[in-house]
């Protein structure tokens, strides 16, 4: 992994966290019906372009039909993300979603104990949920050791 020296700094950021992510979707609808019955998440407000959905409590997930809106950007298609889960949250997940008709790989013990799972939504996208960081692990653990 290339570092640089600013990347090699005691203090990884002010950053806490991701406050949203915004994925394209043909039929915010079908993708409601995934994420909700799938991972828990729960619809916070709809628009006529754009669907809202609470990820967590502090970060929500937006569901946008395509096209430029108001800062002239746009969602992400076929993306990779994870959700941060409770340790013993992963199996009720994986159940839920081979429930709805989903192929799930995982859950899947990772090096370090904690454990992950992913699967693909209705558009595409690589949806991963991983108990990392509810295990004890933090970044610092992942960083490159030449760092």
């Amino acid at each position: 992994m290339a570092t640089t020296e600013h990347h090699k700094t005691t203090q990884l950021s002010t950053i806490r966290g991701f406050a949203e992510l915004t994925l394209e979707a043909r039929d915010p609808a079908a993708l409601v019906a995934f994420y909700v019955q799938g991972f828990g998440l729960v619809e916070l407000s709809r628009d006529r372009d754009r669907i809202w959905l609470a990820a967590g409590e502090t970060a929500r997930l937006g569901l946008w039909k395509p096209g430029e809106k108001e800062f002239g950007d746009e969602a992400g298609a076929h993306v990779h993300f994870a959700f941060a889960v409770q340790p013993g949250g992963l199996d009720a997940i994986a159940r839920r979603l081979r429930a709805q008709g989903v192929e799930v790989e995982g859950p899947i013990e990772q090096g370090g104990g904690d454990r992950s799972l992913c699967a693909q939504d209705p558009e595409g996208n690589v949806v991963e949920a991983w108990d990392l960081f509810d295990r004890g692990r933090t970044l610092r653990s992942l960083q490159d050791t030449a760092a």
